[in-house]
């Protein structure tokens, strides 16, 4: 958008609100003012809209039309926005003045008055008084094309947040979504608890943990990159359903699917398995579909509205063994020796580090053969024991373990478990994924392991991603209310 001629500077509009603030100052109103006591939010004022109610409403002015002794203004805050009618007729000549003067769009206000509906069928507010609630000093971002620079979108949320409609009904479906996932919890029989964020040995996943020093302990901590070891305790506590959202902390890469400080659900059922489990997350993943989503068809659109995939989550997914699934990319894929198979991935395409071990190397071709390419729901089932160290082995192949991985939208939404709980073979599994460093095995879990744990199925969803899915977003950053960022110098 080309500037106007002669339009303002921003030095200029920033010193054009300051004397207004003046002015309202000087005119005895309290810019920055207190309680307001309101009877509706404009939102959902509107959406539940009864003509002649008295109402109070709070928020920001979002746009206004001048109509000589009268104005019409949008007020809005995330819940949606609200049209209202103020006429110099009805607030009398030194308060409409003092409005048109020095009250800007950005400002809150508060309104008292009735609805009615306009002539053009417009459901509105009828103004009988009007009270500024705070001042903004800067103006905000241009009401057509809101923040487009993505830098300003994601370190300045709250701009993007006022002006862009699509981010605030993301962010909506998020805050309904995370309560469901709750609810859908909770009403089959599991307990939410809570453990430690700041753990003395970083576990539950193989990932770089941040570092930090208890000073009052002197000694050094992590924060964790998952809870699993720490619900696993409750469960030889004796709790039988459990389930965290937590925050987890991974010192690694940031990318369009990673933040390094993200969301999961994790939850624990005695006595179930990974194939049970699996039936839990195909129910709730539905259930946030059909309930915030419109039904089982979830379209992915660019900016310009146009769909550009479609992901059809309809019931009941597929499973496939991780073997067949390379199978369908090579038929030969295991009649091979460690070196063809490191040739026959570079031969696919396949990028392979020089010292991958065997399973990596496979790993690495699902990755971007199978998982990268996976639209649909597609539960990978009996995954090979070196990459998952805390599931249970498989009862006929002690190569593979009970354990399932749900890809949609071409990553992985959920790992799912039958967990190991047999300690001798936990500590074998732990020593073999630490190597040298045994400082990282987590003597306390073993211990609680040689007490006796029950047989389980466990979870992880990444909500952060299941998020993203739903709701059509191509970044992590447009699901995360504020990601992370490099400092501003």
């Amino acid at each position: 958008m080309e500037p106007q001629a002669n339009a303002p500077t921003e030095s200029e509009l920033l010193q054009i609100r300051r004397e207004k603030l003046d002015g309202l100052t000087k005119a005895g109103v309290d810019a920055f003012g207190g309680r307001y006591d309101t009877t509706h939010q404009p939102g959902a004022l509107k959406a539940n809209f009864e003509e002649n109610l008295t109402v109070s409403v709070a928020g920001r002015i979002l746009s206004r039309r001048e109509m000589g002794k009268a104005t019409f203004f949008d007020l809005g805050d995330i819940s949606g926005r609200m049209q209202c009618y103020l006429s110099k007729s009805d607030v009398g000549d030194e308060a409409y003045a003092q409005f048109s003067q020095l009250v800007d769009i950005g400002d809150f206000v508060g309104v008292e008055g009735f609805t009615f509906i306009t002539k053009r069928g417009e459901k509105s507010i009828h103004i009988k008084k009007l009270t500024p609630l705070s001042k903004a000093l800067r103006p905000l971002p241009d009401k057509w094309h809101g923040v487009t620079d993505k830098e300003i979108k994601y370190r300045q949320r709250y701009l993007d947040l006022i002006s862009n409609e699509k981010s605030q009904d993301v962010f909506r479906k998020r805050i309904q979504m995370v309560a469901a996932i709750r609810n859908y919890m909770q009403e089959r029989g599991f307990l939410e608890v809570e453990t430690p964020m700041m753990q003395d040995v970083p576990g539950g996943a193989a990932a770089k943990p941040f570092e930090t020093f208890f000073h009052a302990l002197n000694q050094p901590m992590f924060l964790r990159i998952a809870p699993e070891l720490y619900l696993k305790r409750l469960l030889v506590a004796g709790f039988t359903q459990i389930f965290e959202l937590n925050r987890n902390f991974r010192n690694e890469g940031l990318s369009r699917r990673h933040n390094p400080e993200f969301t999961m659900l994790e939850a624990y059922w005695a006595y179930a398995d990974f194939e049970k489990m699996a039936d839990l997350v195909e129910g709730m993943i539905c259930h946030l579909a059909e309930n915030f989503c419109g039904g089982l068809k979830i379209e992915h659109k660019d900016e310009e509205g146009n769909v550009t995939k479609t992901i059809n989550l309809a019931r009941p997914w597929k499973r496939a063994r991780y073997t067949d699934l390379l199978k369908s990319i090579d038929p030969k894929w295991y009649d091979y020796t460690p070196e063809q198979r490191k040739e026959r991935a570079k031969e696919l395409g396949v990028e392979i580090g020089a010292n991958f071990e065997d399973y990596e190397v496979t790993q690495h071709v699902f990755e971007r053969l199978i998982e990268a390419k996976q639209f649909d729901p597609l539960y990978v089932t009996h995954c090979p024991k070196e990459l998952v160290p805390l599931a249970k082995q498989n009862a006929e192949d002690d190569s593979i373990v009970d354990v399932y991985e749900l890809v949609i939208n071409g990553q992985e939404i959920s790992p799912g478990y039958s967990e190991l709980n047999n300690p001798i073979v936990q500590r074998e599994r732990l020593e073999h994924q630490a190597g040298e460093e045994t400082q990282k095995i987590d003597e306390e879990f073993i211990l609680a392991l040689e007490h006796g744990m029950p047989p389980a199925g466990g979870i992880g969803i990444g909500i952060d991603r299941l998020i993203m899915m739903l709701t059509g977003a191509e970044s992590i950053r447009d699901v995360i209310l504020f990601p992370q960022l490099k400092r501003k110098e």
